[in-house]
């Protein structure tokens, strides 16, 4: 039972207080009052770009944050430590990733021990002899923050781009690299980090930023010229769409991808010509997505075209712009949304996803005869990867659960052999024997039932005793997997139950169980959660307030809203880079998601009946003079997605509104984006943070003397 009646009871400081300055407009004939609207700062856009020039104001404020968080944490470094060792131990450290064949070479990455960052490789097939091409932990040296982009050789394999992060601002800088000599050469900017290359090995396309980081242009480098010289091959005038960049199966086109949350368009390169105009394959169509792949001549195309919500897939000949003419090679199987699609020379390749969990489907071109696989947990995953030729008749498989370790296997469509490449080792030790997965469904509010992943030891009691993490997400369709995080063991080994809500707005159940946790209907995705932990303590699995929920950007956002509506249901709430300012952001055109968010909340600037919607739910527009539970919230000062001032905001106004509870903690890592910081052990910490915080608010930590429990 909890050792401590009142969490991090051993602050006796106050907490920062950040300065009210009124600041009022008029919405649709609504007065919206913000008081901590100057913690964006006016510069906003170079600080994601410098952390170093954010207003001196502001970076105090942020650092004095952090300083009653490190304060509040203190007792918990020792434990914080030993989760650190803990995840740490289930790594292992020269970890390696099993090779991908691309004509005469093996591509692959590995890690040394103790380093951060992996190495890019390659060995000609047959030989031993390997050739690292990227250092990154050396290229790492002299920056706080590293993330690879790309890495991408050339068709020739004599060259290779690839680029790197070094803000977490999401802005990379591309290199080519002379993979005989490994001098690097022509530096580009602001791009996002996608290329693909020209058939030549000449030139190669790319994605440039705009200055609010949105990749609006694709523009064409030739080797050895200047950024300057480089020819725009498209640019997308509305800020409301995202511009991509891909590659056929078959090398045969390169093609670039322009979308929304729900519409799509896609023009086609050829790479043999460098001098190619893209051409749009379909008119832009309202609401009609698709993508594409290539084979003998055709198109293959996934779409939901014909009003197929859970998608189909069609094939059409290049050059024919009547979707209506296409051939169907898959129909829609409403409640199974097809996720992918994949084409071989001598198979089609495509995922889907429903109630029962993932599948993976393969069909022969010549015969039509099929094959299925499915996840070998009756609660698991899978995954399949398809290698860098066309000629192959090799499927990547990936399989675990979340008791079970990833095991990789190549399978040979032609003849069913199967090759294990690599079962994932850890080091430290562990036995799936000793833990329970479960998968129960828990009655919304109207009566919808939503699935719930459990994971416990077996030896925890289903006895309304235990403490739970529970975990949530539920926005743009994105499904939670039933896959193995072994992070996660730290706190199930201390008696922990963690259940993952599989909310209304994932893709879990096909694309209608997205389409009823989104816009006029976003509040279910909150509702569920909240049934979801109220299922919990009916059913034994977690007793009454001591519950801790979870969540990361939008599942932020959904922590917010939590913490409005039903806050007193839990023990705590840890709230990740989380968009908490809804409203005001997307009434704000000029931030870099705004536009292209429209489509997923819908638009408060232009129809009233969203702007009502969301200020009903905009977790910074609905705190309330109430007790809240302890919060710990999280930010990144570069963050382009969830700008830093979203989670400061929403601190500030809870401070000062609400009545008794907490503490609410913040802490902006003060040089690092949304994923937080970016080394594979670095990343560690900011996971202990959370699961202290867990432990603590749990009463599973004795923070006077810093024990944790451990069953």
């Amino acid at each position: 039972m909890p050792k401590n009646d009142r969490p991090f009871s051993h602050l006796t400081r106050m907490p920062p207080e950040a300065p009210a300055k009124p600041r009022s407009r008029k919405v649709h004939g609504v007065i919206l009052r913000d008081e901590f609207a100057w913690l964006r700062a006016r510069n906003w856009q170079q600080v994601i770009e410098d952390p170093a020039t954010v207003p001196k104001e502001i970076g105090h404020y942020l650092r004095q944050e952090n300083s009653y968080a490190s304060e509040a944490f203190r007792p918990t470094r020792s434990l914080q430590k030993q989760l650190i060792a803990e995840m740490r131990g289930r790594v292992r450290e020269d970890e390696s990733e099993p090779p991908m064949k691309d004509g005469p070479f093996l591509y692959y990455e590995r890690y040394r021990k103790r380093q951060q960052y992996p190495v890019f490789c390659r060995r000609p097939v047959g030989v031993k002899r390997e050739q690292i091409l990227l250092d990154c932990p050396r290229e790492a040296r002299e920056h706080d923050y590293f993330e690879l982009g790309s890495a991408q050789p050339s068709p020739d394999h004599r060259q290779m781009v690839w680029s790197a992060d070094t803000t977490g601002s999401e802005s990379y800088v591309m290199r080519v690299r002379d993979l005989e000599t490994g001098k690097d050469h022509d530096r580009l900017h602001r791009t996002n980090g996608e290329l693909i290359w020209g058939r030549d090995s000449r030139f190669f396309y790319y994605i440039e930023l705009d200055k609010s980081q949105r990749p609006y242009r694709v523009m064409r480098h030739r080797i050895g010229e200047k950024q300057a010289q480089d020819v725009e091959i498209y640019r997308e005038a509305d800020t409301g769409w995202f511009v991509g960049l891909d590659i056929t199966q078959d090398d045969r086109y390169g093609f670039i991808s322009v979308h929304d949350h729900e519409t799509s368009e896609i023009l086609l390169l050829d790479l043999g010509d460098s001098a190619e105009v893209p051409v749009p394959i379909f008119p832009r169509e309202q609401g009609v997505e698709y993508e594409i792949d290539h084979h003998g001549g055709d198109l293959i195309i996934r779409t939901n075209k014909g009003d197929a919500k859970d998608f189909r897939i069609v094939s059409l000949p290049v050059g024919e712009t009547d979707l209506s003419k296409a051939r169907e090679l898959v129909p829609e199987t409403k409640g199974r949304m097809i996720q992918t699609v994949n084409v071989l020379k001598d198979w089609l390749i495509w995922s889907d996803l429903g109630e029962e969990g993932p599948r993976i489907h393969v069909r022969e071109w010549a015969t039509g005869k099929e094959q299925h696989f499915a996840p070998r947990a009756a609660i698991g995953d899978i995954a399949a990867t398809i290698g860098l030729e066309f000629e192959s008749d090799i499927l990547r498989l990936s399989y675990s659960s979340p008791i079970d370790p990833d095991v990789t296997l190549d399978h040979n469509l032609r003849t069913g052999e199967e090759t294990v490449l690599k079962v994932q080792e850890v080091p430290s030790g562990h036995d799936a024997s000793r833990y329970v997965v479960e998968r129960i469904l828990a009655p919304s509010h109207d009566g919808v039932m939503v699935p719930v992943t459990i994971l416990r030891l077996k030896s925890t009691p289903v006895d309304g005793t235990a403490p739970a993490l529970l975990y949530g997400y539920g926005s743009y369709g994105y499904a939670m997997d039933a896959d193995f995080e072994t992070d996660r063991l730290s706190l199930v080994d201390r008696g922990f139950v963690y259940a993952i809500a599989h909310v209304r707005g994932g893709m879990e159940k096909g694309y209608q169980w997205y389409r009823d946790g989104k816009r006029e209907k976003k509040i279910n995705t909150f509702l569920d959660f909240i049934a979801v932990a109220d299922f919990l303590v009916e059913k034994g699995y977690a007793a009454p307030k001591r519950i801790v929920a979870n969540g990361v950007s939008a599942g932020g956002m959904l922590m917010g809203a939590v913490a409005n509506m039903a806050g007193e249901k839990f023990a705590g709430i840890a709230a990740e880079v989380p968009f908490v300012d809804s409203l005001n952001t997307i009434l704000d055109p000029t931030l870099p998601l705004t536009p292209p968010e429209w489509v997923e909340w819908g638009n408060p600037i232009e129809d009233k009946a969203v702007f009502e919607t969301m200020r009903g739910y905009s977790p910074y527009d609905n705190i309330a003079a109430k007790e809240y539970p302890p919060m710990l919230v999280v930010g990144g000062l570069t963050d382009p997605r969830v700008t830093y001032w979203e989670p400061a905001k929403f601190v500030a106004r809870l401070r000062a509104t609400m009545t008794g509870g907490g503490p609410i903690l913040l802490h902006t890592n003060m040089g690092a984006g949304h994923g937080g910081a970016s080394g594979r052990f670095e990343q560690l910490d900011d996971v202990a943070r959370v699961y202290a915080f867990a432990l603590v608010v749990a009463g599973l930590a004795d923070i006077e003397r810093d024990e944790p429990e451990i069953v």
